[in-house]
């Protein structure tokens, strides 16, 4: 199926995402098989109309030491990568560290910021969380600041509990500096790890909450919300159209399932007929 005209890559320059897809491989890979990983991903992307078209935005967080290499392999297909953390200042006497300045030299070009893990295993609060979307911003990264609430309950609690996270951080950041765009990874953290996500319909309502919520606040026309949380493919064409894409971990880590995912995605924009969807065998 051909694309519009206005939708080719490079036909008026880049668009503006219709979805976002971005996929974190935590700790889980090494580097030879990172590398293989984001090969494979770039063979992926490359042939898919709606990353090509700039319709799709897709990235990868590797671990650090393979972010140069990784930028390189998924950049010439269209693709990006980024960091899974990085550090509130961009240079001193922080040993172990890695700042949001060094970062962007790799070639990275986004940092997740505040996801559960880190909350929970070090501790960082929202005072942290501020400083490294600072970090983010003034050194040209998007930040993908992950919120989410503690346990099950209802839509308005959890929209209520998202956006004083999300005020949190960016009412730090910006009194640091201008503020740029934001994508907020939406991730209930009762729903990672799990065996499903949450339910279509409570992503699709708290995340309609929090869309409304980010577009109202200075500097955030253009951010986006996702969902992740045990996020495979299957979920995203039953989601509302306020859920802009989803930021996967173990369900994609197989390159197929992430092209279904792609597909999907894809299908729910109307740029590939559902006859071209290539059946996948279960989840990763």
């Amino acid at each position: 199926m051909s694309l519009p005209a206005n939708r080719r890559a490079g036909a008026t320059g880049p668009q503006r995402p219709s979805a976002v897809i971005g996929v974190s491989l935590k700790m889980y890979f090494g580097y030879e098989r990172t590398l293989e990983y984001c090969r494979e991903v770039a063979t992926i992307a490359f042939a898919h109309p709606a990353v090509q078209s700039g319709d799709i935005e897709l990235f990868v967080l590797p671990t650090l030491p393979v972010l140069p290499e990784a930028a390189r392999i998924l950049g010439t297909a269209g693709a990006a990568a980024g960091a899974q953390d990085i550090f509130w200042e961009d240079e001193g006497a922080f040993t172990g560290e890695v700042g949001g300045k060094t970062v962007a030299e790799l070639g990275g070009r986004y940092a997740e910021v505040g996801h559960a893990e880190r909350r929970r295993i070090f501790g960082e609060d929202d005072r942290v969380i501020g400083l490294k979307t600072a970090a983010a911003y003034r050194n040209g990264l998007t930040p993908v600041l992950c919120v989410g609430e503690l346990q099950q309950g209802s839509v308005e609690e959890a929209v209520t509990r998202c956006t004083a996270e999300i005020d949190a951080a960016l009412n730090r950041a910006q009194s640091l500096g201008p503020a740029a765009r934001t994508i907020v990874a939406y991730e209930p953290q009762w729903a990672i790890g799990a065996p499903e996500p949450a339910t279509p319909q409570y992503i699709s309502a708290v995340i309609a909450g929090l869309d409304a919520h980010l577009r109202t606040l200075p500097g955030q026309a253009d951010s986006r919300v996702i969902y992740g949380g045990s996020a495979g493919p299957g979920l995203i064409s039953q989601l509302d159209p306020a859920v802009a894409g989803l930021f996967l971990g173990r369900f994609a880590h197989d390159p197929r399932a992430l092209k279904t995912i792609l597909d999907e995605a894809a299908e729910r924009l109307g740029l590939l007929e559902p006859r071209l969807l290539e059946p996948v065998g279960g989840r990763a």
